[in-house]
């Protein structure tokens, strides 16, 4: 903990550069960062009286870098990770009310985990969910789905795979999908799931812009 009781992360960082430094999927640590930096930003927007060094902003950052270092898409053994983190969080100065925060959020954000069940976060992991699934939208989040789509050898399109109705963990994980067919099963319905009033906001405008680049891809793909 730094001066003042303020929270010092900066091991949370280490601990995720770490975890995260061989990650080509689009859930790399950058993507943690960026996370971790909107999601504060917008709990800043969204609540006039806070302040940038306050414990609530520190726990806000310290889930949106170390989500994705439990995610089963890349983490090999998860239950090891919420082991590590649960050592990690109280030598950066969290307490246990905090550190529980912190692990739910992380362990029951992700969108398949929310699919047949609808977990209700604390308001700091509210932000963090936003910003990751705003992570998922707009250019960067074309980008990432293709780069995952790629790593994950799905087709780019194929009209003959139609997209599903999701509706479970497991189908959501094993059924065929293309990286277009991906925008209609999920990316397109994000914005309804948003938390917060800021995210809302920007959900509205990054899906707007993917609407225009689905578009542009299926008139060059029917030339």
């Amino acid at each position: 903990m730094g001066l003042n009781g303020i929270m010092d992360i900066a091991a949370v960082i280490r601990f995720t550069k770490e975890h995260l430094k061989d990650e080509k999927t689009g859930h790399d640590f950058y993507h943690g960062e960026r996370v971790a930096h909107l999601a504060s930003k917008m709990y800043l927007a969204d609540h006039e009286s806070a302040h940038e060094d306050s414990r609530v902003v520190a726990i806000i950052k310290s889930a949106g870098y170390l989500h994705d270092t439990i995610d089963e898409k890349i983490c090999a053994n998860p239950e090891k990770v919420v082991e590590e983190i649960k050592e990690l969080l109280p030598q950066v100065g969290f307490n246990d009310l905090e550190v529980w925060d912190i692990l739910f959020t992380i362990q029951h954000m992700s969108f398949s985990a929310n699919i047949e069940h609808h977990y209700h976060l604390p308001l700091s992991g509210q932000y963090v969910q936003d910003a990751d699934r705003l992570e998922s939208l707009g250019a960067i989040g074309i980008a990432r789905a293709f780069t995952y789509g790629g790593k994950h050898g799905n087709k780019i399109y194929d009209p003959e795979i139609k997209p599903v109705r999701l509706v479970s963990h497991d189908q959501y994980r094993d059924h065929v999908e293309t990286t277009i067919n991906h925008f209609y099963e999920k990316l397109f319905h994000l914005t309804n799931l948003m938390n917060t009033p800021a995210a809302k906001k920007e959900a509205q405008r990054r899906t707007e812009y993917m609407h225009a680049f689905v578009k542009e891809f299926m008139d060059e793909w029917n030339v």
